[in-house]
């Protein structure tokens, strides 16, 4: 039995740490103008990725050790050299002090985020039920493939954000430690999902399906084969994050996940 406790929150804290400097890494190396850096404090992990990429926060802030006023004007410091927002997403497993010193130095909540996860070894990771959806990691060469069809999903919610998707894709299917999965209907592109693998943890990102596609399973099969690539280079453990409340969030309990914590973001006020 897996329980949420801090050694839980260690494991995937981490392993979204990792995922979002591999990411950064590979903004950097594509695209070296962007400043696209990390630095690692008291555990915790901060990315600079652009100012408006996701991805330029930190994550694991009082998880490994207590944060301190040190620590974070450290990270304070990292982003208003970028002019970027100053960003902390923090599980309630946190030290306990944590609250107290956000609160102290002017931070303010703004979004809450479903920390979901599943023991690997308790879903059937069978081939998916429909002989037409197709499953893959892509082949060099492909990203932009994989990009556009990410981007294509995407663009019925993310209006006027077509090209930053675009290139955010192109820089995912690049990630050290990733993999870019893509489905096939009829041999159409359907949909992606991305899986990072850091030790034996397995996160699951880049859920993306085309609008025409959609409702007829593809999710569920790059689910199942992402979990079942993971097993087999011997993955326990498999997480991912939802808004609360979300179809995604409904999906993913559908499929065994559990919500470990909800996790908080916090804003420093300007």
């Amino acid at each position: 039995m897996v329980f949420s406790d801090i050694n839980l929150a260690r494991r995937i804290e981490r392993a979204e740490a990792r995922s979002n400097a591999s990411f950064v890494e590979a903004r950097a190396r594509m695209f070296p103008a962007s400043g696209a850096e990390w630095l690692e404090a008291a555990g915790a992990y901060a990315m600079f990725d652009g100012i408006e990429s996701p991805c330029t926060q930190t994550f694991g802030l009082g998880i490994f050790e207590a944060a301190t006023h040190e620590v974070l004007e450290k990270f304070e410091t990292f982003f208003k050299k970028h002019d970027a927002p100053v960003l902390h997403e923090v599980s309630p497993l946190a030290d306990a002090s944590s609250i107290n010193l956000l609160n102290e130095r002017g931070y303010l909540p703004i979004e809450l985020t479903s920390v979901m996860f599943l023991p690997i070894n308790e879903i059937e990771t069978g081939s998916a039920a429909d002989p037409k959806i197709k499953t893959r990691v892509i082949e060099a060469g492909e990203e932009k493939l994989w990009a556009q069809t990410s981007a294509n999903g995407w663009a019925t919610e993310m209006e006027g954000m077509a090209e930053f998707m675009f290139e955010f894709g192109q820089i995912s299917a690049k990630c050290a430690g990733g993999f870019a999965y893509l489905a096939e209907i009829e041999n159409e592109p359907a949909a992606t999902g991305m899986l990072f693998i850091y030790d034996d943890v397995a996160l699951l990102a880049g859920a993306s399906t085309v609008p025409e596609k959609r409702n007829r399973g593809a999710q569920l099969a790059l689910l199942k084969a992402r979990l079942r690539f993971a097993a087999e280079r011997g993955c326990t453990l498999a997480t991912m994050g939802a808004s609360p409340g979300s179809q995604s969030q409904r999906n993913a309990e559908k499929n065994g996940f559990r919500i470990a914590y909800t996790r908080t973001k916090w804003q420093l006020k300007s």
